[in-house]
């Protein structure tokens, strides 16, 4: 039974009763109504948000998020396998392609770099697996990469390959001079003693004596790229460009049999055994460059000497006696 309300009338001295307005209990209701739909909206979305009360779009992504993950888990699998994969490919090609063609062998850390930029992958951050996603693009990158290194790699291999013959003829195979008996090798390759200043210093060929005059032969097929005494200490040479990063010189000539320009095979005649320029008789000063760096000449004396005579060669050219330039 709802409370009546009195009033105390001053005018009349009597208590009377309050009637409330119908008007005024219907905003009372309307307030009321307002009121609790909000209270029950807002303890709706709390309840919706609590980790308790699960409704079936809730299950629904959790189930599709639990999938992606068991996805991302084979795929990253399959990327461990295709990585293995890549790794023996990427040994053969080092050990195996690039040494047989003698080109230098690509490094891990240039197989293996991954994608550059720092900010590549921060539209990947912000979501509650961002660490997984990021990890395996990453990932695929760093594989899609590799592969790419990989396949210019054996690009280049099969190009050397149909070239083969060309190379095999190209490569500075034989000694520039006859030497039958294996005893005109004077001085090595390496640290020698300079004739002149008695100074130990890098000695970067070969010297072969012989008399002056003496055939001196292009050891491999290539292109005559310089026939002069313009650099200091060589006197007359020659320089011969032979392709795939190889080039030879051969110094000290008293003349030349060939000029710039001129294709040579190898056992061509390109000049004669002199002591020009800074010599201390007559010899030729052989080199073998590579990739514009200075090699050993021995490492390529395998056309026209055994295996026994490779031997006895590589023991006067370990000497480190005196040089003759």
């Amino acid at each position: 039974m709802a409370k009546v309300k009195y009033y105390y009338d001053s005018e009349n001295l009597a208590y009377r009763k309050i009637k409330t307005k119908k008007r005024t209990k219907f905003g009372v209701f309307v307030l009321f109504f307002v009121a609790s739909s909000l209270f029950g909206f807002l303890a709706f979305i709390l309840l919706l948000n609590m980790p308790f009360f699960e409704t079936p779009k809730d299950r629904l992504l959790t189930r599709e998020i639990e999938n992606l993950k068991l996805n991302y888990a084979i795929l990253n699998k399959k990327m461990d396998e295709i990585d293995a994969v890549a790794d023996a490919l990427g040994e053969r090609d080092n050990n195996l392609y690039r040494v047989y063609f003698n080109k230098s062998e690509i490094s891990d850390s240039i197989r293996k770099s991954g994608l550059l930029g720092k900010d590549r992958y921060t539209k990947l951050e912000g979501y509650n697996n961002s660490q997984l996603v990021k990890n395996t693009t990453k990932r695929m990158d760093g594989l899609s990469k590799e592969l790419a290194i990989q396949s210019k790699s054996l690009d280049e291999i099969l190009k050397l390959a149909n070239a083969k013959e060309d190379l095999l003829a190209a490569i500075p195979a034989i000694q520039p001079v006859q030497n039958e008996n294996l005893k005109r090798m004077a001085s090595g390759f390496g640290y020698r003693s300079d004739p002149f200043t008695k100074v130990r210093k890098m000695h970067a060929g070969m010297d072969f004596t012989a008399n002056t005059g003496t055939p001196i032969y292009a050891t491999g097929d290539g292109v005559i790229a310089r026939a002069d005494n313009n650099a200091s200490g060589y006197g007359n040479h020659v320089v011969i460009k032979h392709g795939f990063g190889y080039e030879t010189l051969y110094a000290h000539m008293s003349k030349y049999n060939c000029r710039v320009g001129q294709k040579v095979q190898r056992g061509d005649v390109i000049g004669y055994v002199g002591s020009t320029g800074r010599s201390q008789g007559p010899h030729c000063h052989y080199e073998v460059h590579k990739d514009g760096k200075v090699v050993n000449p021995l490492n390529f004396y395998y056309g026209n000497i055994s295996a026994a005579e490779y031997v006895a060669i590589a023991k006067l050219a370990n000497l480190e006696n005196q040089s003759l330039d």
